[in-house]
């Protein structure tokens, strides 16, 4: 018969100080656990593969990107302040970890969570709604918190004592950093936050490019990069604000038409479109790049080409301040 410290648990890894702290607590109490972070297009997994390299932790990468746009279409639970479906997200997240569970043999799951610490995702209502979309909510263990919470199997069939778990709940961080010290965790450093979706300016011109069906990560990847124009329901323009972004969306660049000024220094522009431009398109990008060059004449060159490659030219007007205004998505960012 398995012993109950032989037992294996898949823990949900953000990276964040509470979710090393479980699996340590987790890992002390004898049990052996397998850290995973699901990364996608809004979150990436560079931090938390640095704090669990500092931790001595294998980690695992697991990317959820498709699933995630699914759930950002009608979100069960609805959004957060801005983009974040922080419910449903959890949920997905636990699904998918249940299905690793399943597949490997693995006993049960665990996650950082602690009640009453963040007030859309942590609450008790909350995770009581995340242990029931996720569909695995009787195998998930919070080890932080466990003793305010509702027994799961593991606990229920003796696999988890539960006077061995935490009882720890709300915004303060004074038992985290007592523990800090008793794993000597003094050189790590929270990281928090991280999800863009939380972005007031990112999520307004991810909701754009949900209103005009253009959601493939072709896309997508230009967003966290200066600013962003709609030309019509097919075509935007994507315009570096300084050298930094103009290096990253260089960077970027695989199969896009690039704009710049022919006689000026000044921004770059990348169109995003669905489909091949036609002339009247490359003009309103092209008026919009000189617009925003500031040395150059109100009547001046534009060169554009494929991937950086400016092989042609035309010649444009800047436009009136108040039509920029009329395309810029996020108005936050003019």
């Amino acid at each position: 018969m398995m012993s109950n410290k032989n037992r294996r648990a898949l823990s949900l890894f953000s990276g964040g100080l509470d979710s090393l702290l479980s699996i340590l607590w987790m890992k002390r109490l004898g049990y052996e656990v397998i850290p995973v972070f699901f990364r996608s297009h809004f979150f990436g997994s560079e931090k938390a593969e640095h704090y669990a390299g500092a931790a001595g932790l294998e980690l695992r990468v697991v990317d959820i990107s498709d699933d995630l746009i699914e759930v950002l279409r009608n979100p069960r639970y609805g959004f957060g302040k801005n983009m974040n479906p922080c419910i449903d997200c959890h949920s997905l997240m636990f699904r998918r970890a249940g299905r690793m569970m399943e597949k490997e043999g693995i006993d049960f799951l665990i996650s950082g969570e602690v009640l009453g610490q963040r007030p859309m995702s942590q609450r008790l209502d909350a995770m009581n709604a995340v242990k029931k979309h996720s569909g695995y909510g009787d195998y998930i263990i919070r080890p932080l918190s466990q003793k305010l919470l509702p027994d799961t199997k593991p606990i229920r069939e003796g696999w988890v004592r539960k006077d061995e778990l935490l009882d720890i709940q709300g915004r303060g961080r004074h038992r985290q950093l007592e523990m800090v010290k008793e794993f000597d965790l003094e050189d790590f450093s929270n990281p928090g936050g991280g999800c863009l979706l939380t972005d007031r300016g990112y999520s307004l011109r991810l909701r754009d490019l949900f209103k005009h069906d253009m959601t493939a990560e072709r896309y997508i990847k230009f967003l966290r990069f200066g600013r962003h124009f709609r030309i019509n329901d097919d075509v935007k323009l994507v315009m570096g604000r300084n050298s930094t972004e103009l290096s990253d969306i260089f960077e970027l660049v695989t199969d896009e038409t690039v704009l710049r000024a022919a006689n000026h220094q000044g921004p770059i522009g990348v169109i995003n479109s669905k489909r091949e431009l036609n002339e009247e398109e490359i003009r309103q990008a092209a008026e919009i790049v000189l617009s925003y060059t500031n040395r150059a004449s109100e009547n001046d060159l534009i060169v554009y080409g494929l991937n950086n490659d400016f092989h042609s030219e035309i010649e444009v007007h800047k436009l009136p301040r108040e039509r920029i205004v009329e395309m810029l998505i996020n108005i936050s960012n003019k």
